[in-house]
């Protein structure tokens, strides 16, 4: 919860900041001279790369963090996206995107160990795919046309947009665990795969490098949850939520 209401804080000053930023881009570009292409543009490819914030807020992430030597922090991860813009209207498009996260953590119990005294020892695995869909509306205009045929992009454009998505979400342990009903050790693997819905808002801002080429940099806050398989029964749906600030490259064509 301290998180979502960071978020809601964050998110008002980045899209004034990107507005101060991005008020005479325009004015901008026509300052380095012509530097156009020909006819309006269709949408953008990008990849994006950077970190998520794992939110890590349901149960069975407070059992692993008081059992094993995990920290919640541990399931930051580095983050991966991927977008495609098509044009709607001039500050407007329609976006599909994909996002990628994985985090592995090495671990063993807290408070026990093996019959020759060596550290009960496995390894958490956390991965996240979310396929999902956008629309994302300009701050400013994306360019100007100078003629019929000619229409200069701006230098900085700043944006903003929501959407929803589906979530695949894979979570595992694998190693030596410990059955505290005789103390016994032995090997196992859990695991708990599923699809799930997801929710996201982001802003971002897009700055003209050369030509058709934008260096793009945002934070994107994604909302899921997922029920889990019988290996982990009486655990509530784990939490797949968490903040992806990235940077990237955008292509224009």
């Amino acid at each position: 919860m301290r998180r979502v209401v960071a978020l809601s804080r964050f998110f008002p000053a980045l899209v004034l900041a990107m507005v101060a930023v991005g008020v005479q881009p325009c004015h901008a570009q026509t300052a380095q001279g012509p530097d156009f292409l020909f006819g309006k543009p269709h949408g953008t490819v990008a990849i994006r790369s950077g970190r998520l914030m794992a939110r890590a807020g349901s149960d069975l992430f407070d059992f692993v963090e008081k059992q094993l030597t995990v920290d919640r922090k541990d399931f930051n991860a580095p983050s991966l996206g991927l977008d495609l813009d098509l044009q709607v209207t001039p500050r407007v498009t329609a976006m599909a995107g994909l996002d990628f996260s994985r985090s592995t953590t090495a671990s063993e119990y807290r408070n026990f160990v093996d019959n020759n005294r060596l550290p009960i020892e496995q390894t958490t695995e956390l991965r996240e795919v979310n396929l999902s869909g956008s629309v994302k509306a300009a701050l400013t205009p994306r360019g100007r046309e100078v003629s019929q045929h000619a229409w200069i992009p701006s230098m900085v454009t700043p944006y903003v947009g929501a959407g929803a998505g589906v979530m695949r979400s894979t979570f595992s342990q694998t190693g030596d665990f410990m059955d505290f009903t005789d103390s016994s050790v032995f090997p196992h693997t859990y695991s708990s795969e599923s699809w799930s819905p997801s929710a996201h808002v982001f802003g971002g801002v897009d700055v003209k490098g050369w030509k058709r080429v934008y260096f793009t940099g945002e934070a994107r806050y994604i909302w899921s949850s997922a029920d889990l398989s019988s290996d982990f029964s009486g655990f509530k749906p784990i939490d797949l939520s968490g903040l992806h600030v990235t940077g990237g490259v955008r292509y224009m064509f």
